[in-house]
């Protein structure tokens, strides 16, 4: 009978102790921080390269038909008709006089339409005929070979063949210098008026006229 007894104590002690040892694990289990997760790095997608942008071709100009014969271009203002050489379609002569204004000018229209813009180029020499610079209004203190300006110079329009005596306002008396004794002008550009005789509908040009270096008589035919 005791032995029995002693028996069944020791298996209640053994049962005990190991859901004790059970019990314990698992709380040591639940108490053990997880590992941390290692995501693994998706490969990037390989860079596209940009394409270039693609290039326009400049379209080439469209030429005008009316443009004076022996010159090409737009006709507009920031692309003329390009006159060459010594073609002049306009002359404007200095006539040895001045007023309180400033210089006259003999005015002759020799193109074939009527003029209503110009641009003149005003050269000045001296007594032993020598190129002298003007004041260069723009950048004091610097010089330029000839005095230029721009616009309806000739209060109203010139018809073909049209001659008249001007004063431009844009050229003063003191645009001239003191040591001057000839004025010699070349009318670079000039501009045909439309029907209303009130705006240019067509440009013309000769660079050719107006060299920064200009012998007095300038370019002969």
């Amino acid at each position: 009978m005791h032995m029995a007894s002693t028996m069944k104590w020791a298996m209640t002690w053994l049962v005990t102790s190991a859901l004790a040892l059970s019990v314990g694990c698992s709380k040591e289990e639940e108490n053990k921080p997880s590992p941390p997760v290692v995501k693994s790095a998706k490969p990037s997608a390989p860079a596209v390269p940009t394409p270039p942008p693609a290039v326009v071709p400049k379209a080439a100009p469209v030429l005008s038909p009316d443009c004076p014969k022996g010159s090409a271009g737009e006709g507009t203002m920031n692309d003329p008709c390009e006159g060459k050489g010594a073609t002049r379609l306009m002359d404007a002569v200095w006539t040895n006089k001045f007023d309180d204004k400033g210089p006259t000018f003999r005015v002759v229209n020799k193109s074939e339409s009527t003029i209503l813009y110009g641009k003149i180029a005003v050269y000045f020499y001296d007594k032993a005929g020598k190129q002298i610079e003007v004041e260069d209004k723009n950048n004091p203190g610097k010089t330029k070979p000839f005095h230029t300006c721009s616009g309806n110079l000739f209060a109203g329009v010139m018809k073909p063949a049209e001659k008249a005596t001007i004063t431009f306002s844009c050229v003063k008396k003191e645009d001239v210098p003191a040591t001057a004794t000839a004025i010699e002008t070349e009318m670079q550009m000039v501009g045909f008026s439309d029907e209303t005789e009130k705006k240019s509908k067509l440009y013309w040009r000769n660079n050719d006229l107006t060299p920064e270096t200009r012998k007095k008589g300038g370019i002969k035919k």
